[in-house]
């Protein structure tokens, strides 16, 4: 009979092990998948020191990570449930603890057990550390007294990655017996699975750093070639960098009101909004191949410079001929004073209308105000004087090409130089669409290429209409006429005020250029004033009255 109560006994240990192990071996798995599809460093870090906790049942622990540059350790997480302390990671609360150096004056630090750890590669088991000899322990001892906290048993791993360097260490701080509730020494499962758990977390922490160093290269290769475009032209400074900016202020309003747009239940992911991010950052990518002198055209008859000055100078020639004419008609009149006095009227009349002639020449190469009818008139009748030219001909006065530039309308650029300066969608797309582009960042080239588009149909280049284009992709409509229309360094314009910017953007919306439903939480959200805080001269700042906003109902 007392052998069947030892059978018993013996089998119930055995299950109950058993039991143990599986479960421990089902967490092991279960870690193994989290660490494997968690995307942020923080949250991965305190996943491994959570999980490493768990499996071995300990009170308390820390996750330090090498600094390779620096050759210190550093504190990253920390977690002591019976002090219920949290800091590091997601906690919000910073570790106020220095970084722990490996060499101390050119010499291995080996006193400490994370210290030596990582510079040995070695897992240390240290049963208790009040009576282990070898290492410093007068911190924690310290840290003891202070909290009457009572560190005992510790567990050092190395964290090592697929290329055997150490990247980090796991502390672990008393073992908990599950039955007692007292502290025991870590066991050999517990550092076995402590190993294995460190290694594969290892190898998901380089990964998500890999991944995160070639965003943050591609990123920077986009910055690159915004920074090249930014710096070709004076003009466009600070545009790919603003657009972006209020792109995302605008995608993160609309994430908090979705139930204003017409996509219920649709809320945009991090992938989505990542891709947003990338895409705006490349909107004007193509503006690499236009020519500088179209896009830096600050006046009518610029191209490599302002031919406003070769008029200037034709102007003078024409007065020195009416001099000439002068001084041979004084000439002839000899001493008849009345045909002395009408010459001379004559002369007088003539430089008087060359100067005006001159000066609306000047107003007409500006572009800053729309010219009328009669201004053109104007213009095309001084274009008919004649002048003799450095090769002896006489010409008219102006070229059929100053004639065009002078006879724009609004702004600064012919027809042709416009269709140029739009071709940048077309070679954004081009560009754009020969890059492999992974399947999260697949729709890059529709976002960067729809930012001229027009609700109606009206935009370019494709004449999409609003149910052709995606949301975040009328996110960036909006974003690109706000910042052309605040912007200060344009070369045909100053920056509008910001109630004035407000209420063409309302005239936008009427007119059917932009999404309605996003104009209004453009609006209600105030995206308009964090946006003009942060980007726009305070002198541009001016109280914005939004029950006059045309189109908008408070």
């Amino acid at each position: 009979m007392e052998t069947g109560k030892v059978r018993a006994y013996v089998a119930h240990e055995r299950d109950a092990m058993l039991e143990s192990m599986l479960a421990r071996l089902h967490d092991l798995n279960e870690i193994g998948a989290a660490l494997s599809s968690e995307k942020n460093i923080d949250k991965l870090l305190e996943i491994i020191l959570l999980a490493a906790k768990k499996i071995t049942n300990a009170d308390a622990g820390t996750l330090y990570l090498l600094d390779t540059e620096r050759q210190v350790l550093t504190f990253e997480i920390m977690r002591t449930d019976s002090l219920n302390i949290q800091m590091g990671g997601t906690s919000g609360k910073r570790i106020p603890f220095d970084p722990i150096p490996l060499y101390i004056e050119g010499k291995p630090n080996l006193a400490m057990v994370v210290t030596y750890s990582a510079i040995r590669g070695e897992t240390i088991n240290i049963p208790d550390a009040y009576i282990a000899q070898g290492f410093d322990f007068s911190g924690t001892k310290k840290f003891d007294s202070k909290t009457g906290y009572f560190s005992r048993s510790f567990l050092t791993v190395p964290m090592r990655n697929h290329e055997g360097e150490i990247i980090g260490v796991v502390q672990l701080i008393n073992a908990l017996d599950t039955v007692s509730g007292g502290v025991r020494a870590f066991t050999k499962d517990d550092q076995q699975l402590l190993e294995s758990l460190t290694s594969q977390a290892a190898i998901a922490l380089s990964n998500r750093r890999l991944i995160q160093q070639l965003e943050n290269l591609f990123e920077a290769f986009i910055e690159l070639i915004n920074t090249a475009i930014d710096d070709k032209s004076p003009y466009t400074a600070g545009h790919c960098v603003r657009v972006p900016a209020l792109t995302m202020m605008l995608a993160e309003a609309a994430a908090h009101k979705q139930d204003h747009i017409a996509w219920p239940g649709h809320v945009m992911s991090d992938k989505e909004k990542y891709e947003l991010k990338i895409a705006s950052m490349l909107h004007d990518c193509g503006k690499i191949t236009t020519p500088v002198h179209v896009v830096d055209k600050s006046t009518k008859l610029e191209t490599i410079f302002d031919r406003i000055h070769l008029v200037a100078t034709r102007f003078e020639v024409l007065k020195r001929d009416a001099e000439i004419a002068l001084l041979r008609a004084e000439m002839a009149a000899g001493t008849d004073q009345g045909a002395l006095a009408a010459v001379r009227k004559q002369y007088a009349d003539r430089i008087a209308q060359y100067d005006s002639d001159r000066e609306f020449l000047r107003w007409c190469n500006i572009g800053s105000e729309r010219m009328a009818d009669t201004d053109l008139e104007r213009v095309l009748r001084i274009a008919k004087y004649s002048w003799r030219n450095e090769a002896g001909e006489v010409v008219d006065f102006l070229t059929e090409d100053e004639v065009a530039n002078l006879t724009i309308r609004a702004g600064t650029l012919t027809a042709q130089e416009r269709e140029i300066i739009n071709h940048h969608i077309v070679v954004t797309i081009k560009l754009l669409e020969a890059l492999p582009w992974p399947r999260h960042l697949k729709n890059v080239t529709d976002l960067a290429g729809s930012h001229h588009e027009r609700m109606d149909g009206t935009g370019y280049p494709r004449g999409l209409t609003r149910e052709q284009l995606s949301i975040p992709a009328r996110m960036m409509c909006i974003a690109d006429i706000f910042e052309a229309l605040t912007a200060k360094d344009r070369p045909y314009k100053d920056g509008k005020m910001l109630s004035d910017a407000l209420n063409i953007l309302g005239k936008f919306k009427l007119n059917g250029h932009i999404d309605p439903d996003l104009f209004d939480i453009f609006i209600r959200e105030k995206v308009y004033l964090a946006y003009a805080q942060q980007f726009l001269d305070p002198s541009q700042i001016n109280e914005v009255d939004e029950s006059k906003i045309p189109g908008y109902a408070p």
